[in-house]
């Protein structure tokens, strides 16, 4: 049974930052836009309803904020923090953290939403069951999911869906009310329903449609994620925050339960309704920097991390935003692989949020925003100037 968290202050920490809650104009429909999105993405749970991803704590973290001191160098850092909407950055260097900042707003303990970043973790829960041989990248959906037999991802295979090359009809424009990522935003509760929609996100993702033309070219689609869930819980039978979180996140050592948001039917919306703290994500960066290990312990394969850094077909993304900022990159297992001489790569979510990892310097970035737009080439290019910088920038 899905467990819920209700809609309410909660704890005493919560109610003593109420006043940061911008009231007027603060509604269902409103609250991933700025201003609101500065305190909702770090509320989610006050707006839609939430449920548990567990963590086993390995040895408790009672450090205080480290602060910049060790990028130094970087004379205008705090200005560029404050100039992209800055809510958190942690940065780790060979397992520790070396430098760390949070807006007033946002503290170490603080769970902020991750957008997009959530299908990167969803990403590594797959390969967690690929590396156990209990999914077939090769294999079709339907074999998982008859249910998905009719719809556009039915015939695709696992490892289409996790490159996101399926051929599918979807407008992923988060400001076209008419899209098809706001209409899975209403099935999701992200926004008011409408008496059209589907009655969940199972039956949302049955009723898409595409052409059937999969593998042959990188198509963005945030529904993907959501297959890739959907055969998650199939798989394990579990509901997918609880694989989640007996999968992956009970085996990073995190110090605390992270949460994602949940639809009318509890299927949790893999592919953005992630929240945790800045400190417990890079150890999701950290994972993948340790080859599938951390702290020790195996994770996941080594050759699920090798194959997916390896990256997918540069030609399927070709033309795309994310080409113009990284020639050569492409989209791998829900990363982002840059395709540069360092051979950094990303988890990323619109509004700024990121996991950067740089396996040339051994440094991974957590980077928490709320930008006023959800995505532009502008914002893209100006982070990964920051993060290279800031990577270089650590003595």
């Amino acid at each position: 049974m899905t467990s819920l968290i209700p809609h309410s202050l909660g704890d005493e920490g919560r109610v003593s930052r109420i006043h940061a809650v911008p009231k007027e104009g603060l509604t269902l429909e409103t609250w991933q836009d700025a201003p609101h999105n500065r305190w909702a993405f770090g509320h989610v749970s006050e707006l839609v309803p939430t449920a548990r991803i567990g963590h086993r704590t390995i040895e408790a973290s009672q450090r205080s904020v480290v602060g910049l001191d060790a990028l130094a160098a970087l004379a205008t850092l705090g200005e560029r923090l404050e100039g992209s909407y800055t809510d958190a950055l942690v940065v780790v260097r060979d397992d520790e953290i070396v430098a760390e900042h949070y807006h007033e707003a946002h503290g170490p303990d603080s769970l902020h939403l991750l957008m997009s970043v959530s299908k990167s973790i969803c990403g590594l829960t797959v390969g967690t069951l690929v590396s156990d041989r209990r999914i077939d990248p090769d294999r079709r959906v339907d074999h998982y999911v008859p249910e998905l037999a009719d719809s556009a991802y039915g015939a695709a295979t696992v490892q289409q869906v996790l490159d996101m090359t399926v051929d599918v009809d979807y407008d992923e424009d988060y400001r076209n009310p008419a899209s098809e990522v706001q209409a899975q935003d209403r099935v999701a509760g992200w926004r008011p329903r409408r008496p059209e929609d589907p009655q969940d996100t199972y039956a949302f993702l049955a009723s898409l449609r595409g052409g059937g033309d999969h593998g042959k070219r990188f198509r963005y689609c945030s529904a993907g994620t959501d297959v890739l869930a959907w055969i998650v819980e199939n798989v394990t039978g579990l509901r997918y925050h609880e694989a989640v979180s007996q999968r992956l996140w009970s085996q990073l050592g995190c110090d605390q339960d992270a949460q994602i948001t949940v639809d009318p039917g509890g299927f949790g919306f893999a592919n953005g309704g992630i929240a945790c703290t800045a400190r417990d994500l890079t150890r999701v960066g950290r994972v993948m920097l340790g080859a599938g290990n951390i702290d020790g312990r195996r994770v996941l394969s080594s050759d699920w991390i090798r194959r997916t850094l390896e990256g997918g077909e540069p030609s399927a993304a070709s033309g795309t935003v994310f080409q113009r900022v990284h020639p050569g990159g492409s989209y791998s297992n829900q990363w982002w692989i840059t395709g540069s001489a360092r051979g950094d790569y990303y988890a990323a979510g619109i509004h700024g949020q990121f996991i950067w990892v740089d396996p040339a310097t051994r440094t991974v970035i957590v980077k928490f925003s709320s930008w006023p737009e959800p995505v532009t080439e502008d914002w893209n290019r100006l982070h990964s100037v920051l993060f290279r910088e800031i990577c270089d920038a650590i003595g």
